[in-house]
């Protein structure tokens, strides 16, 4: 994955963050490293795993494992959060629900009051029963102000075990959509474990032998790979009636996309979530391995790809100018020759297809765009922008010259080859933007500082609800420096404020909340704050050569993602686990 450099990360972005580093196709090659095995939890050597019940996955991360703290949901080793720390509930993102998970339910008693039930039979792996005591000991973890989710205390008064398997929330505010991201979200860790911990250590302890109540165990690591190991008295076995097929989970963090693709071909891998480039003439062939669609884009979508504006800065503090500069950009090309049809050009209003329902068709055919360079060009011209020395690019209204830079980090060669795109079909309108590809790093800063014209970012992934997509595209105040949300620096009151009336719209009022979802859409496409490109895969390649029944759009085959990314394995990642069966079965 494509790691982040950051400490606090607030609100909604902390669970979808780590996801997002997925970030466009290819992948910084980090070092190869050699494997140094540093000893195992259970005597099992790791080296010699049964093939036939060892699942090899690759694409989450990029390294040696960094640490197995669950609380740290964006750069932990894979699979701490999911496999082995679980939560209160999973999302289905196909039906559109939670679904229970360590709690056996969860309603609102009131509006300002919601109440868990557990599930009774619950275990750590060292044998101790989960209990409500738990539940609130982590919560609670969120009081500290460097917690992911510390803004959860800005609106949840208590939580409270009402006995060993009932906790009660009681908020001040009752923000449903945000509350429901949280109960698939956030971690249950032990209190028996954790308590006394510091703050330092809560956020960036190691956490060396993690208990969790998950599926699996940590049973060895190497500086290129975790193993896990299934535990067999997994509670989720009879009250789930499930159970992951493979009992051994390798995680690989190979050194480039290239070699991630051989040990595909050659038995060495069974599920790839990197991007691999010539997708197409790997599921055509007769190589054995699959995708979620049969043809293009060949997988689901994870999140949307924007063009940021500076709105800050002139001529990007203009919509008109906006407007203008989203009609001149001919996505189709990216699509098609950056990528080779492995995404999908974006809805003009940027929701993903999940979100399809809640497209307001009308406003977008009132209001969206397309491409359109003559358009464009006239656009440009009616708001005063105009070709005055000849050049070929139009100036500002005041006769200075248009001069723009579009940043994407060095080394992220399918977001490189995207701003050069962007570049070359907006000079056909009269606008020049040159191409820069800072250091990550060096970027990260430029973007929370403001320190730039244009740049891509796709750093909100699916959920829920659209409330997490317009959060991120609203949020206000706006702040000196910009860590996770509003980029574009875009101030607009009545947008945040329908923004956070919809976080109060109970999850299953789907008219009410299509409502202020249209009044956002309407705001969005008139004053295009961020412009949608494409929707970024969530890049899943499988062999059938030790496991099969993969997940597929087709015939009877699973609907969930094949998917390790941190914070997927609660969206579906670890149901496609427990559905698999051995090829030579």
């Amino acid at each position: 994955m494509r790691n982040r450099a950051r400490i606090m990360i607030p609100l909604v972005a902390a669970g979808l963050l780590a996801a997002a580093c997925t970030g466009g196709g290819a992948t910084p090659t980090p070092p190869a490293s050699q494997p140094q095995s540093q000893g195992t939890a259970a005597g099992a050597n790791p080296d010699s795993l049964p093939r036939n019940e060892t699942l090899y996955t690759t694409g989450t991360q990029w390294g040696p494992p960094v640490n197995f703290n669950p609380i740290r949901e964006w750069d932990h080793a894979t699979g701490t959060k999911g496999l082995v720390y679980e939560t209160l509930f999973h999302y289905d993102a196909t039906a559109g629900k939670l679904t229970p998970w360590l709690a056996e339910s969860g309603s609102w008693a009131d509006d300002k009051t919601y109440q868990v039930k557990l599930r009774q039979g619950v275990k750590w792996a060292d044998g101790q029963p989960l209990t409500a005591k738990d539940v609130v000991y982590s919560f609670e973890l969120g009081k500290m102000e460097t917690i992911p989710y510390h803004n959860l205390w800005t609106w949840l008064k208590s939580v409270e075990a009402a006995d060993d398997q009932t906790v009660k929330f009681s908020f001040s505010t009752a923000n449903y959509q945000q509350w429901d991201f949280n109960l698939y979200s956030r971690s249950i860790v032990p209190e028996h474990i954790w308590k006394g911990r510091s703050e330092k250590e809560v956020l960036d302890g190691i956490n060396e032998n993690p208990v969790g109540t998950g599926a699996y165990t940590f049973m060895a690591k190497d500086q290129d790979r975790v193993v896990l190991r299934r535990r067999d008295d997994w509670w989720g076995k009879s009250a789930l009636n499930m159970e992951p097929k493979p009992r051994y989970i390798v995680d690989i963090a190979t050194p480039s996309n290239e070699v991630a693709m051989g040990l595909l071909l050659q038995k060495g891998m069974d599920l790839s979530n990197n991007f691999l480039p010539g997708v197409a003439n790997l599921v055509k062939g007769n190589f054995g391995l699959t995708t979620y669609y049969g043809e293009p884009p060949y997988m689901l979508s994870a999140n949307t790809a924007w063009l940021v504006p500076n709105t800050t800065k002139k001529p990007m503090d203009d919509p008109a100018f906006r407007k203008a500069l989203a009609s001149s950009i001919d996505v189709k090309k990216i699509v098609e020759g950056v990528y080779g049809n492995l995404v999908k050009a974006a809805s003009p209003t940027g929701l993903l297809p999940q979100w399809e329902q809640y497209v307001d068709q009308s406003v977008v055919a009132k209001s969206g765009f397309a491409f359109d360079a003559a358009k464009a060009k006239k656009a440009l011209a009616d708001a005063g922008y105009k070709d005055t020395d000849g050049d070929g690019y139009v100036e500002n209204k005041d006769g200075s010259k248009i001069s723009l830079t579009i940043i994407v980090p060095s080394g992220w060669t399918d977001w490189m080859e995207s701003a050069r795109s962007i570049a070359a079909s907006a000079k056909t309108a009269g606008i020049q933007i040159t191409p820069d590809f800072p250091d990550f790093n060096a970027l990260v800063e430029k973007r929370a500082k403001g320190d730039f014209d244009l740049l891509i970012n796709n750093e909100r992934q699916l959920s829920n609800s659209p409330y997490t997509y317009y959060e991120y595209l609203f949020q206000l105040p706006v702040q000196k420096q910009q860590n996770t949300v509003n980029f574009a620096r875009y101030e607009n009151k009545r947008a945040w404020d329908l923004t956070k009336q919809l976080d109060q719209v109970k999850t299953d009022d789907v008219e009410g909340m299509k409502k202020i979802i249209s009044q956002l859409q309407q705001i969005h496409l008139d004053d295009l704050p961020v412009i949608p490109l494409w929707y970024n895969g969530l890049w899943a390649q499988s062999s059938n050569q030790v496991w099969k029944n993969w997940p597929a759009a087709a015939g009877s085959a699973p609907k969930t993602p094949a998917v390790m990314w941190h914070n997927w394995l609660e969206l579906g990642g670890f149901e496609t686990l427990t559905q698999l069966q051995p090829s030579g079965s």
